[in-house]
């Protein structure tokens, strides 16, 4: 399918499909245990009505806002996704390019296959670093400083990953990292040329931010992951989340939360913003869809925080429901891999583009020009906590 047939962020998820061997699709595509957070956080979307007002001047559409001290074209960015180069060559640059462009910030992670040096060389578009505690803090603290050197606007701290989620489709797809070619696997290489051949002529799948530590040539890139892995630490708490803010000084969010009392418990520490997140569906199963946890945690926090959907946003319409209950922006990450893998950097500027036409399009057929005109009178909902909310406040 060629990149201009692509209507909708889930064509790229059929391009995808078609281009990633059968492991690395479904790796990107699968979740923990029976998927179920997975699917719910795209269908929770479909509780909430928007209720649009007509006769109003929608002449001239602004959907530009500021989230963590950044100032965007609109209120969607790049969420942070491990190891990009499984599904295309670009790697993490592709798509960091791309979100320079369209104006939104990109977001690296950790257990990125590109450093983070050479992301902050490649583009001067806003950038954040996910970061994690480590059991080795002194890893963390190289972290913070490579990031306040090279120019990061902000840090996002993961929290809901102590543990791996139980990710039965890589199990039965034999995902292994890094990819071989073996007798097993020549069948699904060779269905897939294109992917293959860039394999073959590219195959560095390092741990480009952790390779130091790690005898790269010796420990192999599966000595990298069980390095990353002996690091994470079950002992992290919120003190040492207070930690990182303190050693950090600027912009900074939370990854992984999703109860009014810790969203709480992230304005006492000083946080900047909540990245309400369930990862994506891949840790614990049955978590609720970030969606669902907008309005509690907002009355919960009123205009102490910023809050930022990450999770099953997958049309505009799904942004614009976001922001009218009470957050401040959305982040995605499969979309963009989906239009990586499909067609690479040029998929991300269309999915990019795409979410962008479905926002100008949709806010100004809701009735409202800018950002700051949505609030709760924009969304209907049969569910208690909205109603209950929406009581309180008329």
């Amino acid at each position: 399918m060629s990149l201009a047939r692509n209507f909708n962020l889930m064509d790229f998820r059929a391009g995808a499909k078609r281009r990633l061997p059968a492991p690395l699709f479904h790796y990107i595509d699968g979740a923990a245990d029976d998927e179920w957070s997975l699917i719910n956080n795209t269908k929770a979307f479909e509780h909430y009505q928007l209720l649009p007002n007509h006769l109003r001047d929608i002449s001239k559409v602004d959907l530009s806002t500021k989230v963590l001290g950044v100032e965007m074209s609109m209120p969607v960015f790049c969420s942070p996704t491990g190891m990009t180069r499984l599904f295309h060559h670009g790697k993490e640059l592709a798509v960091a390019r791309a979100a320079a462009r369209a104006g939104v910030m990109y977001t690296l992670s950790t257990l990125s296959t590109t450093s983070l040096e050479d992301v902050a060389a490649a583009t001067a578009g806003p950038k954040m670093f996910q970061i994690y505690i480590f059991k080795d803090r002194e890893l963390t603290r190289e972290f913070v400083k490579r990031c306040k050197d090279a120019g990061y606007d902000a840090l996002c701290l993961t929290v809901d990953t102590a543990l791996a989620g139980n990710r039965e489709r890589d199990k039965r797809t034999g995902m292994i990292m890094p990819p071989k070619l073996t007798l097993s696997s020549l069948a699904s290489f060779a269905a897939h040329p294109h992917w293959a051949m860039h394999f073959l002529m590219n195959p560095d799948f390092r741990l480009a931010n952790v390779v130091h530590r790690v005898d790269a040539i010796g420990g192999g890139a599966m000595g990298l992951i069980d390095y990353v892995n002996s690091q994470f630490d079950r002992t992290v708490t919120w003190e040492d989340a207070a930690w990182l803010v303190e050693q950090w000084g600027g912009p900074f969010a939370i990854k992984g939360l999703q109860t009014a009392e810790d969203a709480k418990r992230a304005v006492d520490i000083g946080a900047s913003a909540i990245m309400i997140s369930n990862h994506g569906g891949r840790q614990l199963d049955s978590a609720p869809a970030p969606i669902d946890c907008v309005a509690p945690m907002r009355d919960a926090v009123g205009d102490a925080i910023e809050l930022i959907v990450d999770g099953g946003v997958r049309r505009g319409t799904h942004v614009l429901k976001a922001l009218a209950l009470g957050a401040n922006a959305c982040s995605f990450g499969r979309p963009y891999l989906y239009g990586l893998a499909a067609h690479g950097e040029g998929g991300v500027d269309r999915v990019l583009q795409l979410i962008r036409e479905e926002l100008e399009r949709s806010i100004a057929l809701l009735g409202c020009s800018t950002i700051s005109q949505l609030g709760l009178k924009q969304v209907a909902s049969s569910s208690s906590p909205l109603e209950s909310r929406r009581k309180r406040l008329t």
